[in-house]
């Protein structure tokens, strides 16, 4: 029989919680030289931080010549131009289905027939796919329809210039990879 059958599991047990806790407190000896380290760290000095940068005071000024109009605002011979020259949207039309979406949201996915009878097919988010043609509306800038190719939609939308009035932009679709 060997010297370690005698020994009972229990004695064993015992034996391993006395040297875990043994190497555990040696484990927390030699600290004093940490200690010293933090010590000597926190008594230097840090670095001088910069000062604040001078804040610089501005004069207001109040306009208050009656004479003058105001830089800022148009006069009244701009918005009498801006607004009743120009393009104008068709308050009057019915909207149609592909008005309601952003002309970004929209994709062209393919083309039907060919020449002057080309319909444009277009998915909308929602999934749904439309026939377009030319002089129809999409977006929601009052986009007409101006010209249908085989990989193309062009349109001219109409914008706010800013000054109540309107001005035309132009706009593609191209036909989208997947």
């Amino acid at each position: 029989m060997s010297k370690f059958a005698a020994i009972r599991p229990a004695s064993m047990r015992n034996a391993l919680l006395v040297m875990c806790a043994v190497l555990t407190l040696a484990g927390c000896s030699g600290q004093d030289d940490l200690h010293q380290w933090v010590a000597q760290e926190k008594q230097k000095k840090g670095a001088p931080i910069p000062p604040l940068p001078v804040i610089k005071t501005f004069e207001t000024f109040q306009y208050n010549d009656q004479d003058k109009r105001d830089p800022f605002s148009p006069s009244t011979a701009e918005l009498q131009t801006n607004t009743n020259s120009g393009p104008r949207p068709d308050e009057n039309r019915a909207k149609e289905p592909l008005e309601m979406f952003a002309l970004d949201s929209l994709k062209m996915v393919g083309t039907v027939g060919s020449g002057a009878g080309m319909e444009v097919l277009v998915k909308d988010p929602g999934g749904v796919i439309h026939r377009v043609h030319r002089n129809e509306y999409m977006g929601q800038n009052y986009g007409r329809v101006t010209a249908v190719g085989e990989d193309h939609i062009d349109l001219v939308e109409l914008v706010s210039n800013g000054n109540g009035g309107w001005m035309e932009r132009s706009a593609s679709i191209a036909l989208s990879e997947k």
